[in-house]
């Protein structure tokens, strides 16, 4: 199990009252990504930007992808860029990669996305194990503040595990959540301005 499907597993089973909207949890899965990537070595950070260092297999059909899709030029890519391109939809990959793989059940119905409604019970075993980890794992620690979601302080990330660039990851995923709440509340903004106009 990887750290994202680890995250993705223990979000999913989350009661609806607490659910995760999907484009904050798909920035967070980016960011596990690149910290499993980083300490298995196929990645290094030059600063704030992502260099590739292997392209060998990970093992992982979806860790595999998020490997192929660092961009390889010397130049290379921030991570808050690689974030916002390699997070498009990936909660719902990943619910998808869970579902397919018998981690989790069907959904009861349909949704927008299979994280807006409650999967129907299927691994527990997994489940535990992803809700275990999440309470001593210090990345998935992180990641469930950044979210929202832990009973921890989302502005103290600091140095994990001692790995300045895991904690430079998980800061990233922090100021992409602030970014994309921000742009949530400005078109909230903008809709409730609109409906003002409209019944004036």
């Amino acid at each position: 199990m990887t750290t994202a499907r680890d995250l993705a597993l223990f979000v999913l089973d989350l009661p609806p009252e607490r659910a995760v909207e999907p484009g904050d949890l798909s920035l967070a899965l980016a960011g596990a990504e690149a910290v499993d990537l980083l300490k298995g070595g196929s990645l290094a950070l030059d600063g704030d930007r992502m260099a590739p260092r292997s392209d060998r297999a990970t093992g992982d059909r979806l860790l595999d992808q998020a490997l192929a899709s660092v961009v390889r030029q010397q130049s290379w890519q921030t991570i808050q860029s690689w974030l916002w391109r390699r997070g498009k939809d990936l909660a719902e990959t990943y619910a998808r990669d869970l579902e397919r793989t018998g981690r989790l059940g069907r959904p009861r119905r349909h949704g927008p996305w299979l994280g807006a409604v409650r999967p129907l019970k299927a691994d527990s075993a997994e489940r535990s194990r992803a809700r275990l980890l999440t309470s001593g794992d210090p990345v998935l620690v992180a990641l469930t503040a950044l979210l929202g979601i832990g009973d921890f302080e989302p502005g103290t990330v600091g140095d994990v595990d001692g790995d300045a660039s895991v904690a430079t990851v998980l800061a990233a995923v922090g100021d992409a959540v602030t970014e994309l709440e921000a742009v949530r509340l400005r078109r909230g903004v903008e809709a409730e301005a609109f409906d003002n106009m409209w019944r004036a």
